[in-house]
This record gives structure tokens, C-alpha cells and sequence, in this order.
């Protein structure tokens, strides 16, 4: 009984571990942070991959900070949003359940107890993941008003990093 209550112990220390708080930056090994593609000359898809303590606003904001560094890189003054799509995933927790067992073989018997299973998402967290396509581009925006100017883009959301 006494290792069964060490085990336990165990299990739900490594439960507490958890993601740190995240800066923004480009994906790290453990792939969070943005990552952005070519598309065309003026089009690029940029992900953003949060860690687990970062809400789905956070993590779209932040991909949109990297579109307007990319416009500015690039020489271009807005950019407009084609495409965007915002997701979470829930990842760790702790898994317990318990199991007992009996057996008998002729003048010896035995008990077995083991540990494990899951209990879904009870400790676990959301990691969202952001993931826009952008057009950039210069001189006068759009009348439209459908487009984000990458300077105050930059200023605003980056300013708050």
C-alpha cells in the first residue's frame, strides 16, 4: 500500500508541470511561436502556436504582429486578412484508476493492484494555434476599410510584448 501511495504522489506531481509563460518570438523546439511561408510576393500564411497559459486573442494577435513585420520588411505599408482560422487542442492532465487482482496456484496465492488510465482533461490545458493568410500592400489602403495598417500593428500589439 505504501507504493501505491508513492506512485500516486508521483503521478500527480508530474501533472503540476506545466508550460511556462511565453514571450513572442519564432517557434522554439517545442514549435511554439510563429512560423510564416511565401506564398507569393505580396502573400504570406503565418502560424502562431501558443503555449498553454496564452489565450486564443493572444495567439491571434500575435500572428497578426508577425504579418505587420513581415509587411514592413518587406516595404509594403497595410496588409489585409484572406484567411484565418483559430484552434485549440487540449493537451495533459492526469490519468488514474485503480485495479486489483487475485490469483491461486495451488498452496500460493497472490494480489495484484496497479495504477493508470485516464481521466480526460481534469489538469490539462488549451493550446490554440492561429493561422492567417495575408496580402500585402502599398501606398493608399483599400476604401473598404477591410485591412490592418502595419506600422500601428506593430506599435500597438508590440508594444504590449
Amino acid at each position: 500500500m505504501k507504493y501505491l501511495l508513492v506512485l500516486i504522489a508521483a503521478v500527480g506531481l508530474g501533472a503540476c508541470t506545466t508550460v511556462g509563460p511565453m514571450t513572442y518570438g519564432p517557434a522554439d523546439a517545442k514549435g511554439f511561436g510563429y512560423e510564416d511561408t511565401q506564398i507569393e510576393s505580396d502573400r504570406h500564411r503565418i502560424t502562431y502556436r501558443g503555449s498553454g497559459d496564452m489565450p486564443p486573442e493572444q495567439v491571434e494577435d500575435y500572428a497578426l504582429l508577425r504579418a505587420g513585420e513581415i509587411t514592413i520588411a518587406k516595404g509594403y505599408d497595410w496588409f489585409r486578412v484572406i484567411a484565418r482560422d483559430v484552434s485549440g487542442e487540449e493537451r495533459g492532465g492526469v490519468g488514474i484508476g485503480a485495479g486489483f487482482g487475485t490469483g491461486s496456484y495451488g498452496r500460493r496465492s497472490s494480489v495484484g493492484v496497479g495504477v493508470g488510465g485516464d481521466l480526460g482533461t481534469v489538469g490539462g490545458r488549451t493550446f490554440y494555434t492561429a493561422r492567417i493568410e495575408v496580402l500585402l500592400g502599398r501606398g493608399a489602403p483599400p476604401e473598404d476599410g477591410q485591412y490592418f495598417d502595419a506600422r500601428e500593428i506593430v506599435d500597438t500589439i508590440g508594444g504590449r510584448v
